[in-house]
């Protein structure tokens, strides 16, 4: 699996001025893919595999444990969509409800905060836990190439507007682009048939990515497994120019129901276990592997 990670001197010398801070902050590893400016130079030809899921680390759930048991069986990195310590993403929470479990995997996570990360102030302990994997100390947002995609790793619990410092790093990275095909992930989903309900402040951010013809969006948030078809950031289906979003809250923490069937959701799924996408040079695979063992959801769609 060819990963390409490139760092900014800035974000270097803020994750130094971190580890200095943090010399008291929670018990496990680093390791991982964080760093800033993940464009690469061109296609290669490469396929990668990555694993999806958020909302994981909940202690007495035992599906945790079961989870982390289908990932230690599977290839690729894992994208981590959030909530990953429940329930105030405290350094105690994280030692003691995500990393017994999910620790081992700390050379293959890309993790993004979710809300309950930021239950403590400034999601200092999940920045603490995961050091440069996290991307510059404080943002929480940074992107990597797999391949021969890009892959925008976004914070959803800071200001994704027009403008905004989040919004114009998305926006400079997808000008310097020289891969043909772009994921994004965040932890809010902006369309969801999950009883949180649509996450409008992340409409400018799709907007932006559906402008560069981005493929895929995936998040966590709500406790359950959501596929829509191409849509645009009003919601309008387009399988030309929308973007597909998937949601996989389905990684320990306990499930929801579906409160609806929101316009253009394909599949819904209330099942733990992890979305294993296949990123080819012009096409994305998709599966959603259950703890039961189970293939639930597949399909596959190409790069535009």
């Amino acid at each position: 699996m060819q990963i390409t990670r490139t760092r900014h001197a800035a974000a270097i010398f803020a994750a130094i001025l971190l580890t200095a801070a943090c010399s008291n902050g929670p018990s496990g590893p680093t390791g991982g893919g964080g760093g800033g400016g993940g464009v690469g130079g061109g296609p290669t030809g490469t396929t990668v595999t990555m694993l999806g899921a958020g909302d994981i680390g909940m202690c007495g759930q035992p599906e945790v444990a079961e989870t982390a048991r289908l990932v230690a069986g599977l290839d690729g990195d894992l994208l981590l969509a959030g909530d990953i310590a429940y329930p105030q993403g405290t350094a105690a929470n994280f030692r003691d409800c995500f990393n017994p479990s999910w620790g081992a995997f700390r050379f293959r996570w890309h993790p993004v905060p979710g809300n309950h990360e930021y239950e403590s102030a400034g999601a200092a302990p999940y920045f603490a836990y995961f050091g440069e994997a996290a991307g510059p100390p404080g943002l929480g947002y940074y992107s990597f190439t797999a391949g021969d995609w890009l892959i925008l790793m976004l914070n959803s619990n800071i200001a994704a507007t027009r403008g905004s410092p989040q919004w114009e790093f998305v926006r400079a990275e997808l000008d310097r682009q020289r891969t043909p095909c772009t994921m994004a992930v965040w932890h809010h989903p902006l369309f969801t048939s999950g009883p949180n309900g649509n996450n409008t402040f992340m409409r400018d951010m799709w907007s932006l990515l559906e402008a560069a013809r981005v493929e895929v969006i995936f998040n966590g948030h709500d406790h359950l497994y959501e596929r829509f078809a191409r849509q645009t950031a009003d919601g309008s289906p387009d399988p030309l120019n929308g973007i597909r979003q998937f949601t996989a809250g389905t990684g320990g923490a306990e499930l929801y129901r579906f409160v609806r069937a929101a316009p253009n959701s394909e599949e819904r799924i209330t099942k733990f276990g992890v979305v294993r996408f296949t990123l080819r040079p012009a096409q994305v695979d998709w599966e959603f592997l259950g703890i039961d063992g189970s293939v639930s959801d597949r399909g596959l769609d190409t790069c535009r």
